[in-house]
């Protein structure tokens, strides 16, 4: 049996295994850098940046939703879903469902304006996942970042 439960420190082993397994079937394994002391620091330290729900069948961790509070400058308070994982062998069984409405509740509960996530555009099982809640799939955005490294080399612009 499947139990859905918030994440406790003792799960960020289990938490960074998922997510490597994640960064695995993206294509991307070696872009994992983060640690199991990072995670620990960003999940329950001072300056809590995320929260996450798992879930466990006999006390093993087989699926994970990690997610935070952003702002929108138009909307207001949002929830973003960062990653959504279930382990190859538990995917069909309805975890992810589960796990994505435990999130789910947690935007309507803080009257969240927006619940947010990305989805890769060749990751067709997922695609239709979100498409079951009729979820808007945004083809205008472009996202946008800077890498660690090109953090570290910024200097003003003259």
């Amino acid at each position: 049996m499947i139990f859905i439960r918030k994440g406790t420190k003792k799960d960020i082993s289990s938490l960074l295994n998922l997510i490597k397994e994640l960064a695995e079937y993206e294509k991307e394994p070696d872009e994992v850098v983060v640690t199991e002391d990072q995670l620990l620091e960003d999940g329950f330290g001072k300056t809590k940046i995320f929260d996450f729900y798992v879930a466990t069948e006999i006390g093993k961790v087989v699926g994970f939703a990690l997610y935070y509070t952003k702002y929108s400058t138009w909307k207001g308070n949002c929830i973003y879903l960062e990653d959504l994982i279930v382990t190859k062998e538990y995917r069909g069984q309805g975890i992810g469902k589960q796990l994505f409405e435990e999130v789910l509740k947690v935007a309507k509960a803080k009257k969240a304006h927006r619940f947010e996530w990305q989805v890769l555009n060749w990751n067709q099982p997922a695609i239709n996942f979100y498409k079951k809640y009729n979820a808007d799939l945004d083809p205008n955005w472009l996202n946008g970042e800077l890498n660690y490294n090109q953090l570290q080399e910024f200097n003003e612009f003259e």
